[in-house]
């Protein structure tokens, strides 16, 4: 869903800077790019793309905050870093909002995309430089931290989109990433994208001739008609029907619970077995009909 956002801005003029948090390689290979790393790659036309290291990112905070030249890793002081990032939990997130938030207000890029981890990692992140803050309450990691949590509160440069499919279990874990998104961040939630929403073959009064086609007389003779076995083609659209009524259930109950003025957006089930830049402008597409784009 982060590349197919990224197309879509890319597709509007935007410049767009799409991070993997995870480092995968995932994100690269949805526009069919080698591995991506620390430094932003052009992957597509106003697209590049990087994958998160703290490490390295310690090394570009040194170099540029307190005017430190490194060369090459950090040696001993990533030891030391291991040592303090262990025993002071967030510090690893605050390097890794911090680098995003530096490539927001250093402006290279219109927009920041990022391919967030799980939501119980993503709450953690979010909230690291108000946690931080909450610790350190003079001197420069304060001073960092509050222009960080000024681009992270402020709904006109940063949102949060949740992405999850119509089944119970995702939709649960979601109402619960907006409560505590809500609760333990002051980051807003832009939208929720509804991803594999499987589309409505028939009608109610359609369903009903449908019903009658997979009789056993009416089934022979159009399987004699078309010269082959028609049962798994029927039996397959039926299947295709109650799971989308299945599904439609648990759709229903995140748009009844979820806060109303929060848009949920619907991506149709994409039928490919393999990802790449198709799948991500058949997304992207998809997502420009639901926004009107």
């Amino acid at each position: 869903m982060t590349a197919a956002l990224a197309q879509l801005a890319a597709q509007r003029g935007k410049r767009v800077l799409a991070c993997d948090i995870d480092a995968t390689g995932g994100l690269a290979a949805m526009f069919e790019a080698g591995p991506s790393g620390f430094e932003p790659t052009q992957v597509a036309p106003s697209i590049s793309v990087m994958s998160m290291d703290t490490e390295a990112s310690l090394r570009e905070y040194l170099k540029i905050q307190l005017r430190i030249p490194l060369a090459g890793r950090i040696g001993p002081l990533a030891k030391v870093f291991d040592f303090v990032a262990t025993a002071a939990p967030g510090v690893r997130e605050i390097l890794t909002v911090g680098k995003l938030c530096w490539e927001v207000s250093e402006g290279h890029f219109d927009l920041v995309v990022v391919d967030a981890p799980a939501s119980g990692h993503v709450v953690s992140q979010l909230g690291a430089p108000q946690a931080m803050n909450d610790l350190v309450k003079v001197g420069q990691i304060r001073t960092q931290t509050d222009w960080m949590l000024d681009i992270l509160s402020d709904p006109g440069q940063t949102g949060v989109v949740a992405v999850t499919t119509p089944e119970e279990m995702p939709v649960s874990e979601t109402l619960e990433l907006a409560a505590r998104i809500a609760d333990e961040t002051t980051a807003q939630l832009a939208a929720v994208v509804v991803n594999r929403v499987l589309p409505e073959l028939f009608s109610t009064p359609e369903e009903a001739v449908f019903e009658r086609l997979r009789e056993p007389e009416l089934s022979s003779t159009i399987s004699d008609a078309v010269g082959g076995d028609v049962g798994p083609v029927l039996e397959a659209a039926r299947l295709a029907v109650t799971m989308r009524r299945s599904r439609a259930v648990h759709l229903r109950v995140l748009q009844e619970r979820l806060d109303p003025r929060v848009p949920v957006l619907l991506v149709p089930y994409i039928f490919t077995r393999v990802g790449g830049l198709r799948s991500t402008r058949q997304v992207a597409s998809s997502l420009a009909d639901e926004l009107g784009l």
